[in-house]
């Protein structure tokens, strides 16, 4: 998968301006849910790894790292859905789960970028790309479920409030996976 330099610093900017309303929840005073703090930290998360995965500077974080800070964040959401806390568990796990996958199946660089993650300069496609199809359907479902309901939120909303509104956050963060994991499985 090649991204054009252009696109993945377009990428790279819109994920991370997509990290601005989760670290405004977590820095509001006087919020003290842990499940909304635990969702945030997961939203945060995916974020700065979306950045990597599209940046074309990859790093600072080694593959290998991300896929063990992505296998604790599917398994910690994973028993909170066993739990039965919040329904937006079985969303993160899904999440965490493919960004995992992408990681993983992403084929080995020539040794230029070292461990660096950057899947913009990624030869090749994503192996198994079947799971890949069956992530972009849910992502690309998600997405557009979030976008309707984030329509509906932000009718006489302030600016502040929609920009800060979950829907409009999950919408285009499931259109941005749903970017990578076709990117991902096509031919280069």
């Amino acid at each position: 998968m090649r991204i054009p330099d252009v696109l993945a610093w377009s990428l790279t900017v819109l994920f991370a301006l997509l990290a601005v309303p989760s670290v405004y929840r977590l820095v509001r005073p006087g919020r003290h849910d842990p499940d909304l703090r635990q969702m945030d930290l997961a939203e945060l998360l995916m974020v700065v790894a979306m950045v990597a995965m599209v940046s074309p500077l990859g790093g600072p974080i080694p593959a290998a790292g991300w896929q063990a800070i992505l296998a604790l964040t599917a398994g910690w959401f994973f028993v909170a859905a066993l739990r039965g806390r919040r329904c937006c568990a079985v969303h993160h796990v899904i999440s965490a789960a493919a960004m995992l996958y992408m990681i993983t199946a992403m084929p080995q660089h020539d040794g230029d970028h070292g461990p660096w993650l950057t899947m913009s300069e990624m030869p090749g496609r994503l192996g198994w790309p079947a799971l890949a199809v069956l992530a972009v359907a849910y992502f690309a479902v998600d997405s557009t479920k979030s976008g309707f309901t984030a329509a509906r939120l932000v009718r006489g909303a302030s600016v502040r409030e929609a920009l800060l509104a979950r829907p409009i956050y999950r919408a285009a963060m499931g259109a941005g996976m749903a970017y990578m994991l076709v990117a991902g499985i096509m031919p280069t």
